[in-house]
């Protein structure tokens, strides 16, 4: 969208919200980037040049806006409703990876080679996955400058830094303001300008982060955190006081994340083992509750369909629950092949007792992460208390996982995957789309073979059987999922019962 001077210059002087995360407003005559809905007097056009992310104006040497916070602004849509290199790479990105990996380990994820990921993000991103994860460590370490008491040289390991002089350096670029000095203009208490004590190996734990989630309004978070609570297996979820609770498998260490919905945020309260986990924790609750969908433009798309526009009039900026973990979704789908959301639970629950890694939960309540993949691969098939054809599914689909011939992840190729989960024994339709849906994040997975939702056809006067309804859905593309949430909200069961 940056590359379309005349709808992005619109977009600045009506300060429209809705396409912050889109691109990013460099002001020419100050030196600053900022998002579209940046409160101070807009610039004149002539002054205003666009970039399509903010490690892209950071290069070019800007620096971030101290009143708006472009910083802050929710994700890109683009990278949850593609499924092509860059929008794989973006996600990656998100989740840590070249942090922990490198630039060689993002592309071997992706199957490409270095200088063709490299070559592509800065086509399309203006910056390489270099500076894309440094502007991410830069939003990871002024999050825990201005939220937290830790001291500068603890954040700096904890946000991805190599060096307390890069962090430094860092800072300074992009906010134009020393560490010490950013946490002041937060606390009102005056600190240490820069980080000078010698880094701990691991950073130090200081307890729960409380942090704020932004996204593009409207949200209606019935859909999301009741199926959430719905399904929540005892021991990795709970609901408690207006808030989703869950444990988290993050790679140097467990989390605890607690979810609140608000008029205009999530709060979001995480306790971690490690604080280098921050970032990797945050992208990974985002993505939970799809906060980076562009609502608008998916309800408007759905809203032209006759049938469909009274129910999106109903309850606007529906969202897709997903997951922060895609192994353990696609393993918790088959333990609810053919069986009530309820004796699901059971399943799962057994497991997680039986498998699953014991946690600390400083509140009470969550004791265990859910086993992973090569916690279960020595699991006796007789020891789980379901048909003999469905155990068969189930131990295929783990010893798929646990020896690495299926991977279900932030980088996966939603087509290549589900053609891979239909090949295997037990699997159809239903549990390959919706681990596509929920698990990989396909915004056009559809589940027409879903009871729920051929109920909901039916009440609504749309075709009941698959293949009808298949061909009447495809006015909704490429938001089917989307879809989905609003004809489930129209059947007062629509977890009760899942098919193969």
């Amino acid at each position: 969208m940056h590359s379309d001077r005349e709808r992005c210059v619109r977009a600045v002087q009506s300060k429209d919200a809705r396409f912050d995360g889109w691109f990013f407003t460099a002001v020419l005559t100050t030196g600053i980037y900022c998002r579209p809905s940046c409160p101070v007097v807009p610039p004149k056009p002539g002054n205003m040049a666009f970039y399509p992310s903010a490690a892209a104006c950071q290069q070019a040497g800007f620096r971030a806006c101290k009143r708006c916070r472009p910083d802050t602004s929710p994700g890109s849509p683009e990278w949850n409703q593609r499924a092509d290199l860059v929008a794989r790479a973006m996600r990656l990105i998100a989740d840590g990876v070249v942090d922990r990996e490198g630039v060689p380990g993002l592309a071997a994820r992706l199957g490409y080679s270095s200088r063709q990921v490299e070559r592509q993000l800065r086509a399309e991103l203006g910056a390489g996955p270099l500076a894309l994860a440094r502007a991410q460590r830069a939003q990871t370490a002024r999050l825990l400058i201005e939220t937290t008491a830790l001291p500068m040289a603890e954040i700096a390991f904890a946000a991805g830094f190599a060096s307390i002089r890069t962090f430094n350096d860092t800072v300074r670029e992009v906010y134009a303001l020393s560490p010490g000095d950013l946490r002041t203009r937060a606390t009102g208490r005056p600190t240490s300008r820069t980080a000078a004590a010698p880094a701990p190996t691991t950073p130090t734990t200081p307890g729960a982060l409380s942090l704020r989630l932004p996204f593009r309004a409207p949200l209606n978070p019935d859909n999301l955190f009741g199926h959430l609570a719905a399904t929540a297996v005892p021991g990795v979820e709970e609901w408690r006081d207006g808030s989703y609770r869950r444990t988290l498998r993050l790679p140097y260490g467990h989390g605890i994340a607690a979810l609140t919905p608000r008029p205009d945020h999530i709060a979001c309260r995480l306790t971690l083992g490690d604080l280098r986990d921050l970032p990797v924790a945050i992208s990974r609750c985002r993505r939970l509750l799809d906060l980076d969908a562009d609502p608008v433009a998916i309800d408007d798309q759905l809203r032209a369909d006759p049938v469909l526009a009274p129910l999106v009039d109903k309850g606007p900026g529906r969202r897709v629950p997903r997951t922060v973990d895609e192994a353990e979704f696609a393993l918790r789908a088959v333990l609810g092949q053919q069986v009530s959301t309820a004796a699901a639970r059971t399943h799962a629950a057994r497991l997680v007792t039986a498998h699953g890694e014991p946690v600390d939960d400083p509140e009470g309540g969550l004791t265990h992460l859910f086993p992973s993949a090569g916690a279960l691969a020595a699991l006796d098939p007789e020891s789980l208390a379901m048909p003999r054809t469905r155990r068969t599914t189930f131990t295929t689909l783990v010893r798929q996982l646990a020896g690495g011939e299926l991977h279900l992840g932030a980088d996966s190729d939603w087509q290549e995957s589900r053609t891979r989960l239909l090949a295997l024994p037990g699997f159809g339709p239903w549990t390959a789309d919706v681990i596509s849906m929920r698990a990989l994040g396909d915004p056009d997975a559809f589940l027409p073979t879903d009871l729920g939702i051929r109920r909901a056809a039916q009440e609504l006067g749309l075709p009941s059987t698959p293949a009808a309804l298949t061909a009447r859905a495809a006015a909704w593309r490429p938001w089917r999922a989307y879809a989905v949430q609003y004809l489930w909200a129209t059947d007062s069961h629509p977890i009760n019962f899942l098919p193969v």
